[in-house]
């Protein structure tokens, strides 16, 4: 299986721009599974919750994801991607950082992010999709987003759900991710495939700067491929999925059956 990341510089707010941006480099390349970042099509820094009402679309019949199910059926390929999502109306309607799982056949998942960054919790509503796991040409893939990597339990519950390879879309801000991910995919002996963001956005008096370094890490935490810090960029590595469902850590140990879930209750208390 090729993977392949798009590590984007979206412009805040213009949509149309941002997907015709990713759809064309895309485009341009052959893959199996393609990732994207987080927020690709509309940029991160919102306003306030009503600009992100402004922006948000319903999965899967918005137009963001509807362009890119085109893109996968006209190119016989996968996407994973991050997007702004609405869903529900009136004083029920919600709004979620969402990443939509998306192949030739239609949808194949979504996933709501669960932990909100910092000024996120102004904007999105906490994610209640739990995670999941979804099969596209025999490999077995789970999605995560970004903040989610402080969280060692979401990598583990996507491995023992059987993940050979896991999709994270972000807009990393923080230092400490890409060095993460290498032991997420240490312990779990899985496939990682970080696609991050670049650029600044500025909105008023608050600028964030976005740390590029997107990345494609096997199950033994070998960095395949790695893009720069900063420019768009995308990178590519060829994978079998398969390698990840070998646990044994030595000859003697195998990372799931040597568990001990029974000393581990305090975590979920």
């Amino acid at each position: 299986m090729r993977i392949a990341v798009y590590q984007t510089s979206p412009a805040y707010g213009e949509v149309e721009y941002n997907l015709f941006t990713a759809l064309n480099a895309l485009g341009s390349f052959r893959a199996d599974l393609f990732v994207l970042p987080e927020l690709f099509s509309t940029g991160y820094l919102f306003g306030s919750r009503k600009e992100l009402a402004a922006l948000a679309e319903p999965i899967p019949s918005g137009p963001t994801t509807r362009a890119l199910l085109e893109f996968c059926r006209a190119e016989d390929c996968a996407v994973v991607a991050g997007i702004a999502e609405v869903s529900g109306r009136g004083s029920a309607r919600k709004y979620f950082n969402s990443a939509v799982f998306l192949g030739p056949r239609g949808l194949l998942g979504r996933y709501r992010k669960t932990h909100l960054f910092n000024l996120e919790k102004k904007w999105f509503d906490a994610g209640d999709s739990g995670f999941s796991v979804s099969v596209f040409r025999g490999a077995r893939i789970g999605v995560m987003i970004c903040f989610d990597w402080v969280y060692p339990e979401v990598v583990r519950i996507l491995a023992l759900k059987g993940a050979d390879i896991v999709c994270h879309p972000s807009n990393l801000v923080l230092p400490f991710c890409q060095a993460a991910m290498i032991t997420r995919s240490i312990e779990n002996r899985v496939f990682t495939v970080t696609a991050n963001r670049v650029g600044k956005e500025k909105r008023g008096e608050v600028e964030i700067p976005f740390s590029g370094m997107s990345q494609i890490v096997d199950p033994h935490g070998r960095v395949l491929r790695k893009a720069p810090r900063t420019g768009e960029k995308l990178i590519a590595a060829d994978v079998d999925p398969t390698r990840a469902r070998d646990k044994r850590f030595t000859p003697g140990n195998d990372l799931f059956k040597d568990r001990r879930p029974r000393f581990y209750r305090d975590l979920v208390r």
